[in-house]
């Protein structure tokens, strides 16, 4: 039993590694949380999502993802394409300030912030090589590799409804038209940047 706590916490902590990091990903996240637009269903689908990739990676398919470089390479410039098409959307935010604050527009629908979070999720190549590979590969060296994935899709839930349910407090400090143009500036230059680094091969 020991040994299988060990390796759920080897698990818990190199997952929360990998995805506390700030990126597309998790910016959306954090932004959805703090307009209180449909956080439940955007954390269901990061997590959900996080734990069929580690689960695929546990399995070992790691092997089977390195020997498609086709297949990353158009994830990879799928994902640039929809990543700085939203960076520009967060930048035209970012200077105009009438449609900045959350009551300042109506909420997006359900079914286009799951087509949003599901993009930013899937078409994604990084988190291939995080879930897939890097953690596959780490859970192979490990002597309980399912207790190792278990932990780690605990790490990717609990960070991903800590960042959902957790924006809302930060909902007072956002309460200026400055504020947001701040946040949505930010974000727009992390989605460039993520976007950049897919076309560079990074």
């Amino acid at each position: 039993m020991p040994q299988v706590l060990a390796s759920a916490l080897a698990g818990l902590t190199v997952s929360a590694a990998l995805i506390v990091a700030i990126g597309a990903q998790n910016a959306f996240v954090l932004r959805q949380g703090l307009r209180r637009e449909h956080v439940v269903p955007v954390v269901a689908i990061c997590a959900t999502s996080d734990a069929v990739l580690i689960t695929a990676g546990v399995a070992g398919m790691g092997s089977l993802v390195a020997d498609r470089p086709g297949l990353l390479a158009a994830v990879r410039w799928a994902g640039a394409a929809f990543l700085l098409g939203y960076a520009l959307l967060a930048a035209r935010r970012a200077v105009r300030p009438d449609a900045l604050r959350p009551s300042d527009r109506p909420p997006a629908t359900l079914g286009a912030t799951v087509l949003a979070c599901l993009a930013f999720t899937w078409l994604n190549p990084h988190v291939y090589l995080d879930t897939v590979l890097l953690l596959g590969g780490v859970a192979q060296q490990q002597e309980h590799r399912w207790a190792f994935g278990v932990g780690a899709a605990s790490a990717s839930l609990l960070w991903f409804a800590a960042l959902g349910v957790g924006a809302r407090r930060l909902a007072p400090l956002l309460a200026r038209t400055l504020a947001w143009r701040v946040l949505d500036g930010a974000i727009a230059a992390v989605m460039a940047a993520v976007a950049v680094s897919l076309l560079l091969g990074g």
